[in-house]
């Protein structure tokens, strides 16, 4: 867990490099935030896997006896061949790595490893990606996993870094000064050298909260309720994704509810799914939930939300909204509701309380499917829906 350019992909390059040639890893994984991340720098890259082997047969010199003499041997080691149609790497000893990305992570459910690099977890946006990587770590005699990674306070890395069994290496941007090029360490270091950031970006540190973020931790954790008391509305809102390609945005679909002056966040059903996928999945939650009004975003598809929901079931209420205003002051009221104690939320909402911590409004590349759904089913609940954020009378 080190800054940026401090060498985190040739540490862990090299890593995958002892434990197979050692004999110690038959069957790795290796897992990278996208498909294209694996092949340009886990494998391809400068410090990947193929730079870190010998590009050519390169003599090994060792010492070894015979018959009580001691001499030099001289053995090969050979380079991996890459085979990109197929995923994997195969060494000469007979160890094959197979490549993953962390945005299939059902691909993980069968396949058995001894050991894994995963890289950039920070990146992921699929989780259970790594659930799905533990369970298949079932062959050897110590499955082992190397993780590599920019910190940032996501769940997943705070979860790791509480364990027992979690090792953390740290590092820092100056520690590589030397091996990076001068125009980036001018660069990075201008940019970040003596904010908050910097400790993250180059020192490495794990900060509990991201800067520039709108909520904290210390308002998820005092909205956290058991059970919610007898609900007088319930509404499920909806951000929907253009696309539905593995490596879109996911829809966000929030459910959420309004007993006297507090809204209740109820469930998180945030899917990466076709529309037809994602609609079927918002009508079934519209009757199971017995919700009022469904809430959709129609900037990006205009009418085609309502129809593809109509299709699924044309009898549900359904309303549309438009964002006029950016996500940053479209947000800054549910946060003062946050801040009033008035959002509460139940068990099981680990995802939106990690994106609601990292958004910013400021950064084009932050995931806020769910945050975006969930400002617009507070805001229907609680504040007046006429675009100055003013509280609505209870």
């Amino acid at each position: 867990m080190a800054g940026r350019g401090s060498g985190k992909t040739r540490a862990g390059a090299e890593m995958v490099r002892h434990m197979v040639t050692s004999g110690e890893w038959k069957r790795p994984a290796i897992i990278a935030p996208t498909a294209a991340d694996a092949r340009d720098i886990m494998i391809e890259g400068e410090s990947g896997l193929l730079a870190v082997h010998p590009h050519n047969e390169r003599p090994v010199h060792e010492m070894e006896k015979t018959k009580g003499v001691w001499s030099v041997t001289k053995k090969v080691e050979k380079p991996p061949k890459y085979e990109p149609s197929k995923r994997r790497l195969t060494w000469p000893n007979g160890a094959v790595a197979s490549i993953y990305s962390a945005e299939e992570p059902d691909r993980l459910r069968g396949p058995n490893h001894d050991g894994a690099w995963a890289d950039e977890i920070a990146s992921w946006k699929r989780p259970e990606t790594w659930d799905n990587m533990t369970l298949g770590l079932r062959i050897g005699d110590n499955p082992q996993v190397v993780a590599t990674t920019t910190p940032r306070p996501k769940k997943l890395i705070r979860d790791l870094v509480a364990e027992e069994s979690t090792i953390v290496v740290g590092g820092t941007t100056y520690d590589n000064r030397a091996f990076l090029a001068k125009k980036f360490f001018e660069i990075i270091i201008s940019r970040y050298e003596g904010t908050t950031q910097g400790k993250q970006e180059l020192l490495g540190l794990l900060l509990t909260e991201t800067p520039g973020a709108l909520f904290t931790r210390n308002m998820m954790d005092d909205a956290r309720v058991i059970k919610h008391p007898e609900l007088e509305r319930i509404v499920i809102a909806i951000d929907p994704a253009t696309t539905s390609k593995p490596d879109s945005d996911e829809t966000g679909i929030i459910v959420a509810g309004v007993a006297g002056r507090d809204a209740y966040i109820l469930e998180d059903l945030t899917c990466r799914k076709t529309p037809l996928g994602w609609a079927r999945t918002v009508v079934g939650a519209y009757y199971r939930w017995e919700a009022d009004v469904i809430i959709g975003e129609v900037n990006q598809g205009g009418d085609l939300v309502e129809t593809t929901i109509r299709s699924v079931n044309e009898n549900v209420h359904f309303q549309s909204v438009h964002a006029k205003r950016g996500k940053h002051l479209r947000a800054e009221p549910v946060q003062g509701l946050y801040e009033q104690r008035r959002v509460k939320h139940l068990e099981g909402l680990e995802l939106v309380e990690d994106q609601l911590c990292m958004f910013t409004g400021e950064d084009a590349e932050e995931l806020d499917d769910r945050v975006d759904a969930l400002v617009y089913a507070v805001t229907d609940l609680l504040l007046d829906n006429t675009g100055g954020g003013q509280i609505r009378s209870v």
